[in-house]
């Protein structure tokens, strides 16, 4: 409970809105298990996450890194692709689709999108 959560603060005229790490993972997530061919994210130990599974929307923030020094924020995505499905195509496709996600979603510019492939699944 002591953990400390970072935020995406955005400054309007009567306040502020904070916007939680957790949320901004979670949204780049459900924009990933949209995307054709990626199969499961990866999270930092190694180990893969099934996006079909029904424990993985539990935790929605595994295989999501974000940076948000600066005016723009930075997100790592780490995921792993079905067989038979091109890699560069894919990974293009989920950047396409975490920036969008991310953007429409919190109203923040996302400046990048790295996209890791940790490997490949025979599903």
């Amino acid at each position: 409970m002591g953990e400390s959560k970072e935020y995406m603060t955005l400054p309007e005229e009567n306040g502020s809105i904070n916007i939680s790490e957790e949320v901004i993972a979670a949204i780049a997530v459900g924009a990933v298990r949209d995307v054709e061919g990626v199969s499961g994210m990866m999270t930092s130990m190694g180990s893969v996450t099934d996006l079909t599974a029904k424990k993985s929307a539990q935790k929605g923030t595994k295989g999501v890194k974000i940076d948000m020094t600066g005016t723009a924020m930075a997100l790592d995505i780490y995921l792993t692709v079905q067989y038979g499905h091109p890699i560069p195509e894919v990974a293009e496709n989920a950047q396409k689709a975490v920036a969008a996600a991310v953007e429409a979603m919190t109203g923040c510019s996302v400046g990048m999108v790295n996209i890791h492939v940790g490997g490949v699944t025979i599903a």
